[in-house]
């Protein structure tokens, strides 16, 4: 019977979330006892680094931790984010006015197009992508505008084909490099191109680098705001999950211009009460580590990823190496659209991937993997996609 409860239509008029689905093909798969290797989520597998864990330890016991943190974030904590980019990028960042405290990336991302979008507004997406940026911007009433990226271009956005009515409306680019799902690293000529842009179009660049620490082969990729001119036009979004193994903890910062900094701190003062100023304090350890730390972690998901890029390589598959990230975009067999190929390697072999087709319609054709189960679990993987694609 129909209680007479009806979702709002920003709500009824989303696409389902992704990674939702994903969710409910693991657990029906789960119930009828498949020994499941998922490689369908980016969620690290290995543990928060020990020395975190027992910061986090000593700061829950602090009373002053136990009362309703800064909007912002503590000032000790953004003095290490800038201490961090300075270290890291050779960026320099005010705490105060260039750093701001998020309960993970993706809650900044998610909330900014509401300081920035009016209804009708445009702003510009890639595709495929994180499901976040087109979600927020719908929520915000914008309108996505969706930029291919194809392997033929090194999957960059081609600027140069934006039409000139698009960029008139266009209030906000968000941008993803290292990229999820594709795993490619963009350089400074592009990001050039976008300042340059956004320049010109009075567009506010919103640049998610929430994988630039997981990079192999030495090439380490660049922050958006070491190119001359980035601060003018947008900011950046980082986030410890990926980077320390502390998805579950829930923080982040956004960094940059301090005119958009202080747009999305209205937002976040009237809808959260900050991060847990206890999870602050372990994130300061967590940013003042050695890199010595990252780099053990980087050898790991390099083998990994060396295992399983030569694996499916050997299969037959067509796959884009990865630069960066921890995942692996390959193209589905022939005959395969890429929903049904995920649904068949979970059928026939155990394996969980996501459907290319669920980061966008560019993404039709491919299948992510996801470099989050041990090495054993990868050669097993191989094996059984060997046979399923026989």
């Amino acid at each position: 019977m129909s209680t007479g409860i009806e979702l709002a239509d920003r709500v009824k008029n989303l696409p389902p979330y992704l990674f939702a689905r994903i969710d409910q093909m693991k657990a029906e798969a789960l119930r009828r006892g498949a020994d499941l290797i998922d490689m369908s989520i980016g969620d690290p597998d290995m543990p928060t680094p020990a020395h975190i864990v027992e910061a986090m330890k000593r700061a829950v016991e602090k009373p002053e931790h136990h009362r309703y943190p800064s909007y912002a974030g503590m000032y000790s904590f953004r003095e290490a984010v800038a201490r961090w980019y300075e270290r890291r990028f050779s960026v320099k960042l005010d705490p105060e006015s260039e750093v701001l405290s998020l309960i993970g990336s993706k809650e900044g991302i998610g909330h900014i197009p509401l300081a920035f979008v009016n209804p009708g507004d445009v702003v510009l997406c890639p595709s495929p992508a994180y499901p976040v940026y087109s979600i927020a911007t719908l929520f915000a009433g914008g309108e996505p505008h969706y930029m291919p990226l194809t392997e033929d271009r090194g999957f960059l956005p081609d600027l140069t084909t934006l039409p000139e009515e698009v960029l008139g409306r266009a209030k906000m680019i968000f941008l993803n490099y290292p990229n999820n799902p594709t795993s490619v690293s963009a350089g400074e000529d592009f990001f050039r191109e976008v300042i340059d842009m956004a320049r010109r179009h009075g567009i506010i660049v919103c640049h998610d680098a929430a994988y630039s620490e997981i990079y192999f082969d030495g090439k380490r990729p660049l922050s958006f705001l070491q190119v001359e001119g980035a601060m003018d036009v947008g900011v950046e979004f980082h986030s410890l999950s990926k980077t320390y193994n502390m998805t579950g903890w829930r923080i982040g910062f956004a960094v940059g211009n301090r005119e958009v900094i202080h747009g999305l701190g209205r937002i976040k003062t009237n809808i959260d009460s900050g991060v847990f100023q206890a999870i602050q304090e372990a994130s300061i350890t967590a940013l003042d580590t050695d890199d010595g730390l990252l780099s053990g972690m980087r050898a790991t998901y390099q083998a990994r990823r060396d295992i399983l890029y030569e694996g499916l390589r050997g299969l037959g598959m067509e796959v884009v190496k990865p630069e960066a990230t921890f995942y692996l975009w390959a193209k589905v067999p022939g005959g395969f659209t890429s929903e049904g190929f995920a649904v068949h390697l979970l059928e026939k072999a155990g394996v969980l991937g996501t459907p290319g087709n669920g980061f966008g319609d560019p993404g039709e054709g491919y299948i992510r993997f996801a470099l989050t189960v041990p090495e054993e679990r990868l050669r097993e993987a191989v094996e059984r996609i060997g046979e399923a694609v026989r």
